[in-house]
């Protein structure tokens, strides 16, 4: 090889870094030179040479990305030469030769040897540039491309090595650099399974960002990627939704998993994964289905998941032109209505999607909603006419499945069509009396479902403005539900009840003659048709016993009074009308009438569902009276220990609604009618005993009750244990009650691994103690003052304990973080004084305590972690209990972290002292001498009357800093040139980032050559 030959490789990576450059023609140039060449290896040699250059600098340089750039376009060109051969005709065999010569050719082979010894080398930077330089060329590589099979075994085993790389850029390039390597159709395929295992457990979300990108879709990576739509960080969650909208069909997806991504992605906290559902998941599921929106629903599974179709229609409809909208997808009619043998469970969800994203535009959707339907006399009466064709099943009827779901279906369906009275225009008289006579005709009619009976009270009663009319009419309601019916039903009808008698004669001799037969055959040892006569008796008793009920059922009357049914609709829309009524209004006679006629006696019913009803209307009533509240209060507490784990959670939230609104007094007081008034009172000794009583009872209630709430805490059911560390929060955080015990009970449950499946119960929790410990000072102090229950409680806990596998330090972190004084939504007057204060003295005290005790090193720790603030008592305090801590404690580890603390007090105090001379230092009057004196201090003097910078009040950093301007040569800065220095310093590297050249380290390497 020539001096030229050099001179042109050189020359070719100088011109390489410039990013203006045609690298194309670079490559053209210098491969036309490489093919001239008879001994290339010395060419080989050079280039290397060259390439390490670029491969040392781990920094994103533009100027060593061109050269990497240009290495894989120049390597890859040797395996592409012959690309354009292909395109025309030739036979097969030369096609396979130019092929083999292509796999075989001898500087890719160099390239790809080189990059494989070089990737073990100890600079991440090298590593990091074998990686992405495998990477580049892999991918420039055509997609028919061929290699050896040694040498592709030797890039798999390197690449899977450096996925487990130290650093994530080299894990990054590594991951980008096995795409062509993976085998989806292999289950055993070790890419795909380092992918996965990437996937859940590499800490960096760029990595797992860069797996994401690249992994092939198959069953079992599939799995992998829906986890990621949950991972913890936004952009991985984004680009999870895009990954599945761009290599997913809908089809290969589950029902459920179709739902829980669209619910899930739907509410997402980030608005871009929001984004991504909406602009790439749902457009990308309906280009596969013809973009028929109809189509869609059924891969949802509206009936239920409605909520969740509704959402997903409305993002659809947000991006769909007014025109697609309207398009005749749910066939309506000349008057605006499905035909009823028409409906089915997606056509109406679709319709109600629709109206109600029209109305939600307000004045402008309004001409677009007299399109789609009807004015409302008329849908009053069409929804009067289907509600009517619901089906009311009996028994057998029941243990059929297509009648069962027939039923289901229709139920369905007029929920729906009771949702669309919501979207009605009601303004007009006649047409808002006729809604609601349908409406109040359905709730009186014993035929219309359970099901509907809420949602019919409630377009009901938002059809009342007045609370009073609302209250008038439920009642009136309610009277026509539970009257006793008189007649039972049509006369009987002697013919029938003749031919029912001799149908249950013929039936039991029927009994007789088998029970003779099954004695014979036992007798004769037949048993084959014993059990034959046998089966046949229990079919006819089952036919005697289904006559004896039918002949029951028609000689008694119902009694509405005492019906389960009845009852549970009455209670039904009694709660709906608490739920609407406003919370200011007081309980009436007609409302106190309902309750001690129709709540209270369901409390002892039989039946469960009438029971949690009951328990339901009394909860919501004694809201609105704080008499009612007294009166059932007990009884409420009773019911949360004693009945059902579903009452007893309804009887556990109305408790916490009642403490919430009237706090933990509500039993200590007396009723109204019983209290002394204080003009009576002869003197006010006398007064103060009844007050003094009245906060002792109320104490005692209070604890009484907490008590109880705690036990709930311990529990074995989780629904019950995680509605009362709900309550507690909401308690805790409302200032009903405050108890560091209770807070420290809470923090153990979020951690205790039992709750770890308890997702509602941990989402609450880590919400709750963020805003309560930024609410106020006083939550930080409950906050620190269960710092040190808890710690116990953790180092304290048995092996056997699920508390023995909770990380100590996680928790001490929390508790830190939660207390500091920045945390706080509004900052406390006394700056001098926070909470960290105390915690620091009481971790000291419990240090001196025991110092051979395991956690004297964790609390050790967290003194390093405490924000102490400037209150020189409490400095003192705190640096003289520190200095008695260093003399008892042996434990390096824990001494070495105090000395750190003493050291940090120490050069505060120092800063402080100094900040104080400066500023009270008085003027030199001989100041004018020392300037003729001294003339080159003149310039660093200040003039008399003028002030000195204070030094400033940043602790530690503060302090270092002024140490090193005392010990440099020279002069004392003013403050603030240095706070000028850094934007200067930051343009400057700005600039140099782009002026980074190679020519200078090749030059000087060419020098001492």
């Amino acid at each position: 090889m020539t001096a030229d030959s050099e001179m042109e490789i050189k020359e070719a990576f100088n011109r390489a870094q410039k990013g203006h450059n045609n690298k194309a023609k670079l490559v053209a140039v210098l491969k036309n030179r490489y093919n001239t060449l008879e001994d290339k290896t010395l060419f080989h040699e050079k280039f290397i040479h060259y390439l390490k250059y670029a491969m040392i600098v781990y920094k994103r340089e533009p100027a060593v990305e061109n050269v990497i750039e240009f290495v894989a376009k120049f390597a890859s060109s040797f395996q592409s030469s012959s690309k354009n051969d292909k395109e025309g005709e030739q036979q097969q065999e030369e096609e396979e030769e130019d092929e083999e010569e292509e796999d075989d050719h001898p500087f890719l082979t160099f390239i790809f040897n080189f990059l494989l010894e070089s990737h073990k080398a100890n600079s991440h930077a090298v590593r990091f540039r074998v990686c992405q330089l495998i990477n580049k060329l892999l991918g420039s590589m055509s997609e028919n491309a061929q290699i050896d099979d040694d040498l592709f075994d030797s890039l798999h085993q390197a690449m899977l090595i450096r996925v487990t790389d130290k650093f994530p850029n080299v894990r990054i390039q590594a991951a980008l650099a096995m795409t062509r390597l993976q085998q989806p159709q292999d289950p055993d395929c070790p890419t795909v399974s380092a992918y996965m295992l990437i996937l859940d457990n590499d800490s960096n979300a760029e990595v797992r960002r860069a797996v994401l990108s690249c992994i092939a879709m198959s069953p079992i990576t599939l799995v992998k990627v829906l986890k990621r739509t949950r991972d913890v960080k936004e952009s991985v969650r984004k680009l999870a939704y895009q990954v599945l909208a761009d290599k997913v069909h809908v089809k290969a997806l589950s029902i459920a998993q179709r739902v829980t991504l669209l619910e899930e992605g739907l509410h997402d906290t980030s608005e871009a994964v929001r984004e991504a559902v909406k602009t790439r998941l749902l457009p990308s599921w309906l280009k596969h289905l013809d973009g028929d929106v109809v189509l869609l629903l059924p891969r949802l599974d509206v009936e239920n998941c409605s909520e969740t179709a509704l959402e997903v229609l409305k993002a659809i409809f947000t991006n769909m032109p007014e025109e697609e909208m309207l398009k005749d997808r749910v066939q309506l009619g000349t008057s605006k209505l499905i035909p009823g043998d028409a409906l089915s469970c997606e056509n109406v969800i679709y319709w109600r999607a629709l109206c109600e994203f029209v109305r939600a535009k307000g004045d402008e959707g309004e001409e677009m909603l007299e399109k789609i339907l009807p004015d409302a006399a008329t849908y009053a009466d069409y929804l009067q006419g289907f509600v009517r064709t619901v089906p009311v099943l009996s028994e057998a009827q029941r243990a059929e499945f297509n009648s069962l779901e027939m039923a289901m279906r229709k139920e369905f369906i007029s929920q729906q069509l009771i949702h669309l009275v919501g979207c009605l225009d009601t303004n007009e008289e006649g047409g808002r009396k006729r809604v609601l006579a349908v409406l109040q005709e359905l709730l009186c009619r014993p035929q219309t479902p359970a099901s509907l009976v809420s949602l019919l009270t409630e377009k009901l009663l938002s059809l009342i403005p007045d609370d009073n009319r609302r209250i008038q009419m439920v009642a009136e309601i309610i009277s026509d539900v539970r009257e006793p019916i008189a007649e039972a039903g049509p006369p009987l009808d002697e013919a029938q009840d003749r031919r029912r008698q001799i149908k249950l004669a013929e039936v039991k001799v029927r009994i007789l003659e088998a029970r003779q037969a099954l004695d014979d055959c036992i007798a004769a040892q037949e048993f084959s048709n014993a059990a034959q006569f046998k089966d046949s008796i229990t079919e006819l008793e089952n036919q005697r016993n289904l006559v004896l009920q039918e002949a029951a059922e028609g000689s008694q009357p119902v009694d509405r009074e005492s019906d389960p049914d009845t009852l549970l609709r009455c209670l039904t829309m009694c709660a709906e009308l608490l739920k609407q009524m406003n919370i200011k209004t007081r309980i009436g006679p007609t409302l106190s009438a309902i309750v001690s006629s129709l709540i209270v006696p369901c409390i002892a019913n039989a039946h469960p569902a009438v029971r949690n009803m009951a328990v339901v209307c009394l909860g919501t009533s004694a809201l609105h009276s704080k008499e009612l509240a007294k009166a059932h209060m007990v009884l409420l507490l009773q019911i949360a220990q004693l009945d059902e784990v579903k009452i007893r959670i309804s009887a556990l939230r109305s408790i916490i609604d009642l403490l919430l609104l009237f706090s933990f007094q509500l039993l200590s007081e007396k009723p109204v009618t019983q209290a002394t008034p204080a003009s009576h009172s002869p003197g006010g000794q006398e007064e103060e005993e009844p007050t003094e009583e009245k906060g002792d009872l109320a104490g005692d209630t209070a604890q009484s009750i907490l008590q109880l709430l705690s036990e709930f805490l311990d529990g074995e059911v989780s629904d019950l244990r995680t509605e009362t560390a709900q309550g507690l929060a909401k308690l805790m955080y409302m200032d009903r009650f405050s108890s560091a015990k209770m807070f420290s009970r809470l923090v153990l449950l979020w951690y205790n691994p039992v709750t770890e499946g308890d997702t509602s119960l941990r989402h609450c929790l880590g919400v709750f103690f963020q805003l309560y410990a930024r609410e106020s000072r006083a939550h930080q102090e409950v906050v620190g003052e269960s710092f040190l229950p808890t710690v116990r409680t953790l180092m304290n806990a048995p092996a056997t304990s699920p508390l023995a596998e909770v990380d100590p330090s996680n928790v001490v972190e929390l508790l830190v973080e939660l207390t500091r004084p920045g945390t706080l939504i509004k900052p406390s007057a006394n700056h001098e004084v926070c909470v960290h204060d105390s915690m620091a003295l009481r971790v000291c005290g419990e240090i001196l305590k025991d110092q051979t005790a395991p956690e004297v090193r964790l609390y050790a720790k967290t003194l390093n972690n405490l924000e102490v603030s400037a209150n020189e008592g409490t400095r003192q305090e705190l640096h003289a209990l520190l200095l008695e801590v260093t003399q008892v404690v042996k434990d390096r580890i824990s001494l070495r972290a105090v000395e750190k603390v003493i050291d940090r007090l120490v050069d505060s105090k120092e800063q402080a002292e100094q900040h104080t001379e400066t500023a009270l230092q008085p003027l030199d009057i001989n100041a004018d001498e020392f300037v003729a004196e001294d003339p080159s201090k003149s310039v660093k003097k200040p003039k008399r009357g003028q002030k000195k910078t204070p030094a400033p009040k940043s602790g530690r950093k503060g302090s270092r800093r002024a140490e090193s301007s005392e010990e440099s040569d020279g002069e004392n800065v003013p403050e603030s040139l240095p706070r000028a220095r850094p934007s200067r310093r930051a343009k400057t590297a700005a600039l140099e980032r782009y002026k980074l050249d190679l020519n200078p380290l090749i030059d000087q390497e060419a020098n001492t050559s």
